[in-house]
């Protein structure tokens, strides 16, 4: 259904201009994001990791939906929850100070508080973090790298209220509310 060749014959580094492609929508593909990280298209798991990768890249998220997009198609795909999963983070240096960098299963890098924001979603016994992404899309911090960022949590004061959290060029991010 997606031309790959049109693909294949674009920008080989970086990531493609999708935000400019404006094509007609084909249709519905057998394609399902999961929670945990994996693509799923015709109800098996994609093994190839440049496969995955490159359908991250031209994915695109539009009233609520999310789409595999080239110059010329557009068809919808199902995520469960996030279409990213962040699942490496280090400490590193910025112009704004030590800060925070997010690698996610796709090799995508954020910085948080430079190209990305943190927060907390769901409901209060099941939230999870999050980190804003491209084209307001986001990742989900996996389970283990959020345990490891636990150990580095700093008192903090922000809009949302004080408690324990994360500061990262310069920008503190409240994961625990004080009660």
């Amino acid at each position: 259904m997606l031309d790959l060749k049109a693909l294949e014959s674009g920008k080989k580094s970086g990531l493609p201009p999708v935000h400019k492609w404006t094509p007609d929508f084909c249709g519905d593909m057998d394609m399902v994001v999961k929670a945990n990280g994996d693509w799923i298209h015709d109800g098996d798991k994609i093994k190839r990791a440049n496969m995955v990768t490159m359908f991250s890249h031209i994915l695109w998220f539009e009233n609520a939906e999310y789409f595999l997009v080239t110059p010329v198609e557009k068809v919808r795909i199902q995520v469960e929850d996030a279409p990213f999963l962040v699942t490496k983070w280090r400490k590193i240096e910025t112009e704004s100070g030590p800060a925070i960098e997010f690698t996610t299963l796709t090799e995508d890098v954020k910085i948080l508080g430079v190209d990305c924001d943190l927060w907390m979603a769901g409901k209060s016994h099941s939230e999870r973090p999050y980190i804003s992404m491209r084209y307001g899309m986001k990742a989900m911090i996996h389970r283990n790298v959020f345990y490891q960022l636990v150990e580095d949590l700093v008192p903090v004061s922000t809009p949302e209220g004080k408690g324990m959290g994360l500061i990262s060029a310069s920008k503190a991010y409240l994961l625990i509310a004080d009660e």
